[in-house]
């Protein structure tokens, strides 16, 4: 058999399997289903990945929701755009609005209470990671992240977009605090 030209026999699936072949397929299928139940295991045992939640909503449903939670639980403001501050009660829903070319509100949470932190874009795909814990999230406009999350950590952390979306990508830098 000549690779340049075609099979003799076109039907190639009637073929007998070669026993190599066979084998590494019997390989592949092995080493596929190992990494799909790693996959799973490190999820459920390995305490890597986030859970969350999506729902669908629009940007100004998102909008009023964030804007009562700043209204209610703003402390203070910070830099010279006069972000607010918002400090929730433990158990609170906590929103986070990612936007060309920032993360709003700023959020101070305390050390060892549960917060429901919901996060989407208002425009663009923006990466949320959590530095320098290695915490990682895509945020999609149009649909609402929601996970419960637990600081065990004191001090300042930086919010940073790792996902490009646009020319001013690489100012987009919020704040969370922890007491």
């Amino acid at each position: 058999m000549s690779a340049i030209l075609p099979p003799a026999e076109r039907l190639w699936w009637k073929h007998p399997l070669d026993r190599v072949e066979g084998l590494w397929i019997a390989i592949a299928f092995a080493w596929c289903m190992v990494m799909f139940f790693m996959m799973v295991g490190w999820h459920i045992y390995g305490k890597q990945n986030l859970s969350t939640e999506t729902y669908k909503t629009t940007p100004e449903m998102f909008s009023a929701k964030t804007q009562a939670m700043v209204d209610k639980y703003t402390v203070r403001t910070e830099t010279d755009e006069k972000i607010p501050v918002v400090h929730p009660p433990e158990g609170s829903d906590v929103y986070l609005i990612g936007r060309l070319w920032s993360w709003w509100p700023i959020l101070e949470l305390e050390k060892d209470k549960t917060y429901k932190l919901h996060m989407t874009s208002m425009d663009y795909n923006h990466g949320f990671s959590l530095q320098p814990t290695n915490i990682n999230i895509q945020v999609v406009p149009g649909y609402e992240h929601v996970m419960k999350i637990t600081p065990n950590q004191s001090g300042q952390f930086s919010i940073v977009c790792n996902e490009f979306c646009g020319i001013n990508h690489h100012t987009m830098v919020g704040r969370l605090y922890v007491k």
